[in-house]
C-alpha cells in the first residue's frame, strides 16, 4: 500500500504545482489525486489524433507537446507548443466531441491524465471537488479563447 500512497502524494504535488487549480483547498488535492494517473511518454509518441474519441485529458508536468491540425490541403500544421502546467485534451472530455487536434510528444514527457470515466466517478464521489476542477478547466479554456480572439483582432489591424 505505501507505493499507492507515494504515487498519490506525487500526483497531489504535481496537481498543486501546475497552477491550474488554485481554487482547490489543500485537502481537495489529496482527494483529486486519486482520480488522476501518471503517464510517461517518449519523444515522437502520438498522444491522440485529430478525430479520435476524447476519452482522457492531460496536464503536462514535464516536457513539450506539439499540437497539430490538418489544414485544407491535408497537411499537418503545428498550431501550438505546450509546456509545463498546460492542460490539453480537456475539450473532448468536457463536451464529448471528437479530438480537434493531434498531440505529439515533442520531447520525453511526464503527464497527469484524467480519464472521462474517472471524471464521472469524481463527479459522483466528490462533486464539490470535481466542480472546482471542471470550473478551473473552463476558465483556462476561456482565457485561451480570449487570447486567440485578441491575436486575431491584432492581425486584422
Amino acid at each position: 500500500m505505501p507505493d499507492t500512497q507515494h504515487l498519490n502524494a506525487e500526483i497531489r504535488d504535481m496537481l498543486m504545482d501546475c497552477g491550474l487549480f488554485d481554487t482547490l483547498q489543500p485537502s481537495d488535492f489529496v482527494t483529486a489525486a486519486g482520480y488522476f494517473s501518471l503517464t510517461a511518454v517518449n519523444e515522437g509518441q502520438i498522444l491522440f489524433s485529430e478525430g479520435d474519441a476524447g476519452t482522457f485529458m492531460c496536464i503536462l508536468h514535464r516536457g513539450v507537446v506539439s499540437v497539430r491540425k490538418t489544414d485544407g490541403n491535408g497537411t499537418e500544421v503545428e498550431i501550438a507548443t505546450l509546456r509545463k502546467g498546460r492542460a490539453f485534451g480537456e475539450m473532448a472530455v468536457l463536451d464529448g466531441e471528437r479530438r480537434s487536434a493531434t498531440c505529439v510528444a515533442a520531447s520525453d514527457c511526464q503527464l497527469l491524465t484524467l480519464g472521462k470515466d474517472s471524471l464521472e466517478k469524481m463527479l459522483a464521489d466528490a462533486p464539490r471537488i470535481a466542480a472546482r476542477i471542471i470550473r478551473a478547466l473552463a476558465v483556462a479554456l476561456s482565457r485561451r479563447l480570449r487570447m486567440q480572439d485578441g491575436q486575431r483582432l491584432a492581425q486584422q489591424i
